[in-house]
């Protein structure tokens, strides 16, 4: 493990390798248009298209995306198999029962999310690479079934009827399964880009704490429940809009638990104390930086996702704004995030004061996510608990 901003990580993927990722997308593009040409509309096939690409670009230079991926395909498409067009499956199949099903494989998710957590932090005081490698792995699992979660609910909802079949990012139990699984991957990727994983255990404490909610949600109010779309959500925007926003969600996120650490390190390190956060976390350096492209990716996403949801909301309700409280909040959300990166860019603020303003930050966001589904109602009260 190296303590440089400097050292990224290396592209060890041969040109060969990324061509043949790039024509494995390209020909599961093709399957999937051929295959449901009769029932792909003109932005969907945009959508296929835009997603293959995207996909090609991530994978190519990332082995543990693509053997995530690959697996993730695998396992979904088995799953599908083993239900055929019978629901009923799920009852009397045991891999579909105990495994693979969507319930199923999220608390598989939910269980390896707890335990990659743990592991992460005793990789950290224990000073052990194995057990941070441990953790990298359960991560993975976690991840994999998370989104092998999600594809076969998306089937599922097709076979109680082809009119409530939708793609799984409609309400509060399917986005905190979709931010689990997005925030992880972010992490991933960065743990893989600065080759350090002592800051996983920060990183997944978020995630747990989602995996926590999402678990009361399912046991507390039945939320797993696959229930037909309302009007307003049968719209193709949904599939672009709220991918966009929770990559969003997850950087910020992200970006917050990374401040935790920074601020751990900066204290001990001011206090001349050699503790274990001292020690064994990243230079300030790397954890400031880490940050800042977090939030900078993060921005850029919650940039899209606002623009995407004006125009949803432009067909969907008539105007592009509308002040709604989920509106409004976003926009307090994009506000702060561009003050935090038009300081950082143009006045070069860096430490301590941006690390609390990242913390901070956090629940603002939380608010915006969660607290105007509990407290307030408006247009967006669809998603509310």
């Amino acid at each position: 493990m190296t303590n440089s901003v400097s050292t990224m990580y290396t592209n060890t993927s041969t040109p060969m390798t990324q061509w043949s990722w790039r024509g494995l997308m390209a020909l599961a593009a093709v399957a999937l248009l051929v295959l449901y040409s009769s029932v792909f509309d003109s932005y969907e096939i945009g959508i296929v298209v835009l997603t293959a690409v995207g996909l090609s670009f991530l994978g190519q230079n990332w082995s543990g995306f693509r053997r995530h991926l690959v697996a993730v395909a695998v396992i979904s498409f088995f799953a599908i198999w083993l239900y055929g067009q019978n629901l009923a499956a799920g009852e009397s199949n045991f891999f579909l029962k105990y495994l693979i099903a969507s319930q199923s494989a999220f608390m598989w998710m939910s269980a390896l999310f707890v335990m990659a957590t743990f592991a992460y932090f005793a990789g950290l005081f224990g000073r052990s690479p194995f057990t941070e490698k441990v953790a990298s792995a359960l991560t993975w699992s976690a991840v994999t079934m998370g989104l092998v979660g999600l594809m076969v609910r998306w089937r599922e909802s097709y076979l109680i009827s082809p009119d409530v079949g939708h793609i799984p990012v409609s309400n509060l139990y399917e986005v905190f399964i979709l931010f689990a699984i997005i925030t992880a991957l972010l992490y991933l990727y960065y743990e893989r880009r600065y080759q350090t994983r002592s800051l996983g255990g920060f990183v997944l404490l978020i995630i747990s704490a989602a995996v926590v909610f999402q678990l009361w949600y399912t046991f507390g109010k039945g939320a797993n429940e696959i229930q037909p779309l309302v009007p307003a959500l049968q719209s193709y925007w949904m599939k672009i809009h709220v991918p966009a926003n929770f990559i969003g969600y997850g950087s910020f996120s992200m970006a917050a638990m990374v401040g935790v650490a920074y601020l751990l390190k900066s204290s001990q390190l001011s206090n001349n104390r050699q503790g274990i956060f001292a020690t064994a976390l990243p230079d300030l350096a790397v954890m400031d930086d880490l940050m800042y492209k977090a939030i900078a990716l993060g921005f850029a996403f919650f940039t899209l996702a606002t623009i995407l949801g004006a125009l949803w909301a432009a067909e969907a309700w008539g105007g592009y704004w509308s002040w709604d409280p989920k509106e409004t909040w976003a926009l307090i959300v994009w506000l702060n995030y561009a003050a935090w990166l038009h300081m950082r860019m143009s006045k070069g603020w860096s430490g301590n004061p941006m690390a609390w303003w990242a913390v901070i930050g956090l629940f603002v966001t939380l608010f915006a996510f969660l607290g105007v589904n509990m407290f307030l109602s408006g247009l967006h009260s669809y998603g509310e608990l």
